[in-house]
């Protein structure tokens, strides 16, 4: 089954995810692919894989996006602590947790909870300098013919909660607290500028910014429209504005029951949405493609949870049912990092789902 089928043409991923997000037929449906450490390693162990092989685990799964990262090499600037792991360019915090399954990083201590201006104003931040973006540059040449991804999360609510807790952070919000505002800003002003010397360094060899801002619950939306409105949606137009006046598309990462800021996205400038969680109210692919299809491009609906508790015939079927109803303009991905419990047999189903 190939409803996307160019059948005169055998594309590489570049040419195949461009002509997919611009609502044109390609020969197949691109893939992506995000995961949680063990199923990574399980998926390695199975094809017979290094550990550290990540491309050649891409390469066999056909996956045909490549993200590449900016490295910090400045020095540390928040000290390591016993049992963390501390950010040493903004001092979030995590502990790990583990489970019958193997663990995540969980964040924890929170130490901007209860933020004053004082410590707002002169709270650790990198330089821009202090980034590598010769070794960008580089990484993105060693790309290929991949669709090339920088995975930038300017996001508001969740990286301003791993470090101050999401009741502070949405109260700050709601308020308009400038303790909180002047932290967010000050952020922000940092990896926008970062983003700017990266897009230049990348010289027309980006493909897609990759940006983040959970906006739902699973029933609801997270913050009401005024808010978004007010305090969101103008921070991330910079982001937005500086992708585009460098020819990058710009893909937004949005968990949850996010389709009701599906039309300010697309009137600032959104190419793609991301995560589409399909169990989240308003995000079932159908009410996606007949709301907004055409207009904006889709990137995942594939459910992690649904992936880890169905078979390889359940999720083959789903697959292709969310394919077939996307149509053009869709990118088959999983709606988050498929977790450590996904048997092996079902993430190879979802990769080979029209065979």
């Amino acid at each position: 089954m190939q409803p996307q089928g160019c059948f005169f043409c055998i594309m590489n991923s570049k040419e195949r995810v461009k002509k997919t997000f611009s609502y044109q037929n390609a020969d197949r449906v691109p893939r992506n692919y995000l995961a949680n450490p063990g199923i990574d390693r399980r998926l390695k162990e199975y094809f017979g894989i290094r550990p550290d092989d990540d491309e050649g685990l891409l390469d066999r799964l056909g996956v045909d996006f490549r993200s590449v990262p900016l490295l910090y090499t400045g020095k540390r600037l928040h000290p390591e602590a016993e049992n963390r792991w501390v950010d040493p360019c903004y001092g979030i915090r995590c502990r790990w947790i583990e489970n019958a399954f193997g663990g995540y990083m969980d964040y924890c201590d929170f130490p901007l909870k209860g933020i004053d201006m004082d410590t707002a104003l002169n709270w650790p931040m990198p330089d821009p300098s202090d980034f590598d973006y010769g070794g960008f540059a580089r990484r993105l040449s060693s790309c290929g013919d991949h669709y090339t991804l920088y995975t930038y999360m300017p996001d508001i609510i969740n990286a301003t909660g791993m470090i101050m807790g999401m009741e502070d952070t949405l109260v700050g919000l709601a308020t308009g607290d400038r303790a909180v505002l002047t932290y967010i800003d000050r952020r922000l002003e940092i990896g926008l500028e970062t983003v700017k010397r990266a897009l230049a360094a990348a010289d027309g060899a980006l493909d897609c910014l990759w940006m983040g801002e959970d906006l739902g619950t699973q029933n609801s939306p997270l913050i009401s429209a005024d808010l978004f409105e007010k305090h969101i949606r103008p921070r991330h137009q910079r982001f937005i504005d500086a992708a585009k006046s460098s020819g990058v598309s710009v893909m937004m990462h949005c968990c949850g029951s996010s389709s009701w800021a599906f039309e300010a996205f697309i009137d600032m400038g959104v190419d793609i949405v991301d995560t589409l969680q399909p169990e989240a109210a308003y995000m079932d692919p159908g009410y996606l493609a007949d709301k907004f299809g055409s207009r904006l491009a889709f990137h995942g609906s594939i459910s992690t949870a649904f992936l880890a508790d169905s078979d390889p015939a359940g999720i083959k079927e789903a697959c292709r049912r969310t394919v077939s109803v996307y149509k053009n303009g869709y990118a088959l991905a999983p709606t988050h990092m498929i977790q450590d419990n996904t048997p092996v047999e079902n993430v190879l189903a979802m990769y080979s789902w029209d065979r």
